[in-house]
């Protein structure tokens, strides 16, 4: 792991535009080779942000979700001209339906991992930054939203080992008195939910949050990095989805697999992509490599 989160530091407007164009290319562009780097871009930055186990952790739940996605299509898609061969219905199984299951898993497993990235480093504070001004209810259900999840499961884990001292454990005893337990902690989750949520709200509006001519302090300044991350960024990302718009990034599943003939203007479409998916990888190994050289001088 990485010795801090250098790209989290730029301006939010920055990082927030990034994970715009990524995700949204990432889950509406099916080309094979966009796919596979934005798959291993997706997955080298996830364990650069939360280290090596918590990815492993992840890429297990993943696994079967992944699995279930490649083999559910063929069963319900059976178009194609390559048939390997019939279910018992007489439905047939073909190579395109099979490939088109493996794609989709994939395109969803790597949308699972650029939002995880996302989340590391669009923070709270970030959002109510970007849109506190103009749609304050929104970005205040954004900030909650996103600190909702590690909050309610770092609670869980308090009361489930408060619980336990008590002797309402959910992992011994009968299954009746496990689901028992189980209700009562669920019960006390739920309610510490709602409490939260209602404090939170009235704290925000004692305040005064949304109010007309409200200022709010802010540690962001948009700097000289800014503004060069951010011109390649939309430099790439407008280029790639020019060619989009203009179908050279498409790529057929059915009846039969082919793409556009590559051409000099496909692979700088390639390289582009490229280049906004490793953009936030170099920035890290960069600054990584910068402090390692300052700590061997001291």
């Amino acid at each position: 792991m990485l010795r801090n989160n250098e790209f989290g530091s730029y301006h939010p407007a920055v990082n927030f535009i990034y994970f715009i164009f990524v995700t949204g290319f990432s889950m509406f562009v099916m080309h094979p080779v966009c796919m596979a780097v934005s798959f291993a871009c997706g997955s080298a930055y996830s364990i650069m942000l939360n280290g090596k186990s918590a990815a492993g952790k992840n890429f297990l739940y993943m696994l079967p979700v992944m699995a279930g996605a490649a083999l559910i299509n063929p069963l319900f898609n059976h178009e194609g001209m390559t048939i390997l061969g019939y279910f018992p219905g007489g439905n047939p199984l073909t190579l395109e339906s099979v490939i088109y299951g493996l794609a989709a898993a994939l395109m969803l497993v790597t949308v699972i991992c650029w939002f995880s990235c996302c989340s590391r480093i669009m923070t709270g504070d970030k959002y109510i930054y970007l849109f506190g001004r103009a749609i304050p209810a929104l970005s205040l259900i954004l900030s909650m939203t996103l600190r909702f999840v590690p909050k309610f499961l770092s609670h869980l884990k308090e009361v489930t080992e408060a619980q336990k001292c008590v002797g309402r454990d959910i992992s011994s005893g009968s299954l009746v008195r496990r689901a028992k337990n189980g209700l009562a902690i669920l019960s006390i989750m739920t309610t510490w939910a709602l409490e939260n949520a209602v404090e939170t709200a009235d704290s925000m509006k004692s305040r005064g949050y949304g109010l007309p001519g409200r200022t709010s302090f802010s540690i962001y300044t948009f700097e000289g990095r800014d503004k060069a991350a951010l011109a390649f960024i939309l430099t790439a990302g407008l280029y790639v989805l020019a060619g989009i718009i203009n179908g050279r990034l498409s790529f057929l599943y059915f009846p039969s697999i082919g793409g556009e003939a590559v051409t000099p203007y496909i692979i700088s479409l390639f390289a582009a992509y490229s280049g906004l998916c490793v953009c936030p990888i170099i920035i890290e190994i960069r600054e990584n490599r910068r402090w390692n050289a300052i700590k061997s001088k001291i």
